[in-house]
Formats: structure tokens, C-alpha cells, sequence
């Protein structure tokens, strides 16, 4: 059954005020977090969702983990650069068996340039999913479409930030900006997939 299951990509983050202004300032965070948590609901018992695992998100799966019955090796591939470890969420550990760390090669960006190829590049995805954000979901949005022109590609605007950056530099559905019903609206992105 593994090698059936559809991988669906999520890059998402809730911005840091001092990071960068520009993406905090449109953030959405209740949205975020509701979206997030949408996305896992809606996509795990069907699909495998991979994800390079920031702090933010990671512990938003993890709670859902709980109300969907799927083999979470089989479900879920979390990313995650060696760069990081120290800043592992302890959530990491309810995914040690799909976890995958990517090497350390002594800086941040190269490092995370190693983790989002091997996370993107080697995978195949029906769709990716941008939500919230900074520049790292814009690189990750870039990467994807690079990759995978073929994929559904959705940035949920209503969320702000990088998402919101994404869909205005596009041409997307409208629902992108205006549906907050999330779980509603993966069913029906979804629909041939679930």
C-alpha cells in the first residue's frame, strides 16, 4: 500500500515578527494553524504528506496524529536538515520512523539547500500546498514548480504572508483567498485523490 499512496508536499511556517516584517504583517495565524491542521485531517488517511519540519508546524500534525488512524511510517515523511537538531521539536520523536535527516554542511542556507532538494526534487507530488510563510516557502514554492509542473499547486492565500505573496504573483482560484471552510475546501480540491 506504501507505494500507492499520492505524496502531497506542505511548506508552511507562522512568521517571526523579527525576521521579516513584510511576512508577519499579513500573517493569519489562527488561520495558519487552522489550515495546517485542515490539511492533516483531511489529507493523511489518504495521501502521504511531506513536510520539512519547522518548529511551528511539526507539533500542529503531531496533534492530529491522534483523531486519523494511518501507519505514520507509511503517512508521513518529515524533513529535517542536521543544521537544526538543536531546534528539533520534541514532536520529532512521534515521527522517528519517517523521519529523515539531511546532512549538515556547515551552513544554514547550503544546508537547507540540501534538505528542500532531497525533500522536493526526489519525490513525485500530485500537489503542493503553501501556507503562511516566509522567504522559505517562497524557495520552497519555486523549487516545487521548478520540479513539478505538473502538480496541483496551491497557495492558501487566506493564510497571509508568503502564501499571500505567491497568490498574487499568480493566476489561482479565488478560494485560495476567500474560503476559510479549510477542511471543505481540501475535500474539494481533493476529491479525485480521497
Amino acid at each position: 500500500m506504501a507505494n500507492k499512496l499520492k505524496n502531497i508536499f506542505l511548506s508552511a511556517s507562522i512568521p517571526l515578527k523579527e525576521r521579516n516584517p513584510m511576512y508577519y504583517d499579513t500573517a493569519d495565524v489562527i488561520a495558519i494553524r487552522d489550515c495546517v491542521s485542515s490539511i492533516a485531517k483531511v489529507v493523511l488517511p489518504e495521501c502521504r504528506l511531506v513536510w520539512g519540519g519547522h518548529p511551528s508546524i511539526t507539533p500542529l500534525i503531531s496533534s492530529i496524529l491522534g483523531s486519523v488512524n494511518v501507519n505514520i511510517k507509511e503517512h508521513v515523511h518529515l524533513y529535517q536538515s542536521d543544521y537544526f537538531r538543536q531546534m528539533f521539536p520534541i514532536e520529532n520523536k512521534e515521527f522517528s520512523e519517517s523521519l529523515i535527516v539531511t546532512d549538515n554542511l556547515g551552513s544554514r542556507d547550503e544546508s537547507l539547500d540540501l534538505m528542500r532538494k532531497k525533500m522536493i526534487i526526489d519525490n513525485d507530488f500530485i500537489a503542493g500546498i503553501f501556507v503562511g510563510g516566509m522567504e522559505g516557502v517562497e524557495d520552497e514554492f519555486e523549487l516545487f514548480t521548478q520540479s513539478h509542473p505538473e502538480a496541483m499547486v496551491l497557495p492558501i492565500a487566506s493564510t497571509g504572508a508568503a502564501a499571500l505573496e505567491i497568490y498574487e504573483g499568480g493566476d489561482f482560484d479565488q478560494s485560495l483567498k476567500d474560503d476559510y471552510a479549510y477542511i471543505a475546501l481540501f475535500y474539494r480540491l481533493f476529491k479525485d485523490y480521497l
